[in-house]
């Protein structure tokens, strides 16, 4: 399986629900570094995954849908624990839509999975890989 890594990331504010979150329960920031990984069996025409740049663009267009923003009080996010590993599903899952769409070219179709890892910190990240 080939694969390229593109990073970006996103600062956003939230609570959670829940005693197991402790104080984190309060309203506090967090900035994710984000890595968002494309998997192919094979290379396309052009013997790459997908565009290093559209991929970046596309990345970037996505966290910046939720960068400087208070997730408790967007809608799509109501009433939801936004965890690390949530979110990276949410990432995965727009990146997902966009390659759908043909965002990412023509090539791209040829990608099997999509994975995004937000790192928390240099010790601590959640991911979440899903096909395509």
């Amino acid at each position: 399986m080939f694969s390229i890594t593109v990073r970006d990331h996103i600062m956003i504010a939230h609570s959670f629900h829940g005693e197991v979150f402790g104080p984190a329960q309060r309203l506090h920031g967090a900035t994710f570094l984000v890595d968002a990984t494309f998997r192919r069996e094979q290379l396309d025409e052009d013997n790459i995954v997908v565009d290093i740049g559209l991929a970046t663009q596309e990345l970037g267009a996505v966290v910046g849908e939720l960068n400087y923003r208070n997730l408790d009080n967007e809608p799509d996010f109501a009433g939801i624990n936004t965890s690390t590993e949530y979110l990276a599903k949410v990432i995965a899952d727009r990146l997902a839509e966009r390659i759908h769409k043909g965002a990412l070219g023509e090539g791209a179709k040829g990608i099997a999975k999509v994975a995004v890892a937000l790192h928390e910190s240099h010790i601590a990240w959640a991911s979440y890989e899903r096909d395509l």
